[in-house]
C-alpha cells in the first residue's frame, strides 16, 4: 500500500507519519497486518510538481494539511478549500479513485472565516465521492492535544504544558471552560483504522471515538502537579487511558533539558544510604537503601505496613522474626539472581551485608507512603 499524506510536517501529519513508518519496518505490530510500501509526504515548502506524481501512485490519501493561524482571513479559503480542490482535481486528473480522508474541525459548524473555510473543503469532499465514487471520510476533530503540538499557537494543552514547563506564565480567561480533546495517539490509532476500512462512523462524519471533556480549571491544575511532582515525588493516579496519564506525557515532551533530571534527596550516615525515589497515592512508595560492607540495617517491625526488599547488586542477608517468638527466616539474597522477599506484617526484620568490600544495594517498595505522625515502625532486634 501506498499511502499520501499532505500536511505532513504538521501536529497531527508528523505523528501519523512516524507511527506509519513504524508500521512499514516492522517495529510496531499492535495494528494487525498492515503492508505499507511508500509514504508520500507532502507539506506547504513541497515542490508542487510531486502532487501529481504522488497523486498519480498512492492508494489512499490523509489530507491533513490547513490553515489554522493566517495573517490575512482571505488565508483561511485558499489553505482549506483552495489545496483541498488542488489534490481533488489531481486525483481525479490520474484518474485514481482511491480513498481520501479529510481533517477538519468541529468549527466547521460555526460561522467565522476558520468555520466557513472548513465547511467549505468538507462539502468539496464530499461532492468529491458524489462524483467520483472515491471513499470519503471526514473527520471532524475537536481540540487535539500530545507531543510535538506547537505552543502558542492554537492549542491550549500545549501553551499551557509548555509554559509552565519553562516557567512562563500562562492566562486562563475562564476555569469553567468545558473543553473536549482527543489525544494524539488515539486520533493516529483511529486514523491507521480507518486505512483498515475500520473508521468510525458519526452520521456522514467519522469521529475519533475516545474523547474526554475537562475544563481549562482542570487541565492547568494537572499541569502544576506534575511539575511540582521532582519536589514531592508524589505521582498522583494516572489509570490506563484515562486523561491525566495523557496528559502527564504531553507535559513532559515540553521539558526542557535542565529540567529533564532532577536530584534526590540521599539520607547518609556511616552505614550507608536511603533515598526515596517515588511515592503514590493509592500504591505506596518506592526507595533504593545502600548499605555498606558488614553493616545491618533494619531492626524493626510493622503492624500493618509491608514491603518487597530486591536486593540488585551485591550480597546480603535478610531476617525476619515473628514478634513473640524464637524462629528465624534467612533469605540470602544476591544481584546475581534478582528476586523480591516479603517483609511480613508482624515480623521485625533486617538485611546485613555480607561483603567486606562492596556495598549492598536494595529496591524497596512499601505498601504505603511512609508518614512521620503515624510511621507505624517500631524498633527490635532479630
Amino acid at each position: 500500500m501506498k499511502i499520501l499524506v499532505t500536511g505532513a510536517n504538521g501536529f497531527i501529519g508528523k505523528n501519523l507519519c512516524m507511527a506509519l513508518r513504524n508500521i512499514a519496518d516492522g517495529k510496531d505490530r499492535s495494528f494487525g497486518g498492515i503492508n505499507i510500501e511508500k509514504i508520500y509526504s507532502f507539506d506547504v515548502d513541497a515542490d508542487i510538481a510531486l502532487l501529481n506524481e504522488y497523486c498519480s501512485d498512492c492508494d489512499f490519501v490523509f489530507h491533513l494539511a490547513g490553515v489554522n493561524r493566517p495573517k490575512e482571513e482571505s488565508e483561511f479559503l485558499e489553505g482549506n478549500f483552495g489545496f483541498t480542490s488542488t489534490l481533488l482535481e489531481t486525483l481525479k486528473k490520474n484518474g485514481n479513485n482511491c480513498p481520501v480522508m479529510i481533517s477538519s474541525s468541529i468549527q466547521a459548524s460555526l460561522d467565522n472565516p476558520y468555520g466557513r473555510s472548513k465547511k467549505a473543503g468538507e462539502d468539496l469532499m464530499f461532492g468529491y465521492g458524489e462524483e467520483t465514487g472515491a471513499k470519503v471520510l471526514v473527520y471532524r476533530f475537536p481540540n487535539v492535544f500530545g507531543k510535538w503540538c506547537r505552543p502558542n499557537y492554537n492549542s491550549a494543552v500545549a501553551t499551557f504544558c509548555n509554559n509552565i514547563a519553562n516557567d512562563l506564565p500562562i492566562t486562563v480567561n475562564d476555569r469553567n471552560y468545558l473543553m473536549t480533546l482527543v489525544y494524539i495517539d488515539d486520533v493516529v490509532a483511529e486514523l491507521i483504522s480507518a486505512l483498515k476500512g475500520n473508521e468510525t462512523k458519526d452520521g456522514k462524519y467519522c469521529k475519533v471515538p475516545i474523547e474526554h471533556k475537562i475544563t481549562l480549571g482542570e487541565i492547568v491544575d494537572f499541569i502544576y502537579l506534575f511539575k511540582n511532582q521532582p519536589k514531592t515525588l508524589l505521582m498522583p493516579p494516572i489509570p490506563q487511558g484515562s486523561f491525566e496519564k495523557k496528559l502527564y506525557s504531553t507535559y513532559l515532551s515540553y521539558l526542557p533539558k535542565e529540567k529533564t533530571s532532577f536530584p534526590l534527596k540521599m539520607n547518609v550516615d556511616a552505614r550507608g544510604s536511603f533515598t526515596e525515589l517515588i511515592k503514590t497515592e493509592k500504591c505506596g512508595q518506592v526507595s533504593v537503601n545502600i548499605s555498606k560492607p558488614g553493616i545491618t540495617k533494619g531492626q524493626h517491625w510493622h503492624n500493618t505496613k509491608w514491603e518487597y526488599f530486591i536486593v540488585v547488586s551485591g550480597k546480603g542477608l535478610i531476617q525476619q522474626r515473628k514478634i513473640g517468638t524464637d524462629e528465624v527466616l534467612q533469605f540470602e539474597v544476591s544481584g546475581e539472581k534478582i528476586e523480591a522477599v516479603h517483609m511480613l506484617p508482624g515480623y521485625t526484620h533486617n538485611i546485613i551485608n555480607l561483603s567486606d568490600t562492596e556495598d549492598l544495594v536494595t529496591v524497596m517498595w512499601a505498601n504505603e507512603s511512609f508518614d512521620p505522625d503515624k510511621p507505624d515502625t517500631f524498633f527490635e532486634e532479630v
